[in-house]
């Protein structure tokens, strides 16, 4: 037994030896998160890499909610030193890293994206309202013989909500509830279209969020997993399919693709950015400033992205289809790259 237990203590003694010795430090900064922004982030770590003394970022696509949940998961190197979101954390996310000694995060929105209804150029195009779209996908919706009663969505067609709607089954494939996509789906483009429904009108705010929110089960919509390219490529062989993504997508796949004209308007650029098109979006990454010094590059990394040559009118990620932000905006976000303010919970009130 002495000798178990002394060899237990050596073995614990060389494991904590082990955690705090430099050769167990990371040189290479890890990111995880949004699959809309890394395309972006993609290209940010590859000019980084190539043109500083840092090595490439490691990217990972897990989702917004999924890196927000690894991000949040505690200081030291086996956790990411920056996670990206297709929208804004939670206040409860914030907690989640405060509980786990993540207490000083920057936050930085790097620009706009919208989220697009697609198909393939060989379907049948989409002109639909946010209230016919979400009475297609909703779980529960108004009964269309009592429309102060909600019941389990019965609609089958497309043509079943409104004749001028192709008469076609209805089938869209999007991302699952992981994803900021979903989420930003979920709120601005179904929320959006119910919540001045007679059925939802009397409701608390939780109430009719979850009604609102609430995406059908029964098979009307299939979800795709992270990778917003895989929802493409299903599209491109399935004229009977439409595909919910960003708008950066559409973009890299215009020769292929087309949009759904929703409440009368086509996503474009221009659109997006004026918040004319009624599904856009923010788009951010956080920074733990623990790791800074920590892990070589962060701040650098983060100057890069806010960087005149990466974000400026004739940047490289323009070029590649983000949104950029407007000059005092940019200026705004390349001080905050300097001095990497510290983000606080009323800021996301």
């Amino acid at each position: 037994m002495k000798l178990n237990k002394a060899l237990a203590t050596v073995a614990l003694a060389g494991s904590v030896a082990a955690l705090s010795a430099p050769a167990m430090a990371r040189d290479t900064i890890s990111i995880v998160g949004s699959s809309t922004v890394y395309p972006f982030a993609t290209v940010v770590a590859e000019r980084f890499g190539a043109n500083t003394d840092f090595p490439t970022p490691k990217l990972e696509s897990t989702g917004s909610g999924g890196g927000l949940k690894l991000f949040c998961q505690g200081v030291g190197t086996q956790h990411p030193d920056i996670t990206n979101a297709s929208r804004r954390m939670k206040p409860s996310e914030f907690d989640l890293c405060q509980s786990n000694g993540v207490k000083d995060i920057t936050e930085f929105r790097i620009g706009s994206d919208g989220i697009v209804i697609a198909s393939s150029k060989e379907a049948e195009n989409l002109e639909v309202t946010l209230e016919q779209l979400f009475l297609a996908l909703g779980k529960e919706v108004p009964n269309p013989k009592n429309e102060n009663e909600l019941i389990a969505n019965p609609y089958k067609n497309w043509s079943d909500i409104d004749s001028s709607l192709p008469n076609k089954p209805i089938r869209v494939m999007g991302p699952p509830p992981t994803s900021g996509t979903r989420d930003s789906f979920n709120e601005l483009a179904l929320q959006g279209g119910c919540e001045d429904l007679p059925a939802v009108a009397n409701m608390s705010e939780d109430d009719m969020e979850g009604v609102c929110q609430s995406i059908r089960e029964d098979g009307a919509f299939i979800e795709a997993g992270e990778n917003d390219n895989l929802i493409v490529q299903k599209l491109i062989g399935d004229t009977g399919m439409y595909g919910v993504f960003g708008y950066s997508f559409l973009e890299e796949n215009a020769d292929r693709l087309q949009a759904a004209t929703l409440n009368g308007k086509v996503p474009t650029a221009e659109g997006i950015a004026a918040d004319e098109y009624p599904v856009a979006r923010s788009l951010f990454f956080y920074v733990k400033k623990a790791h800074v010094g920590v892990v070589p590059g962060i701040q650098e990394y983060a100057q890069e992205f806010t960087g005149m040559g990466a974000m400026g009118p004739n940047g490289y990620l323009k070029s590649v289809g983000l949104i950029v932000p407007p000059r005092d905006a940019l200026m705004d976000l390349q001080e905050k790259a300097e001095k990497m303010p510290n983000l606080t919970k009323d800021e996301l009130m």
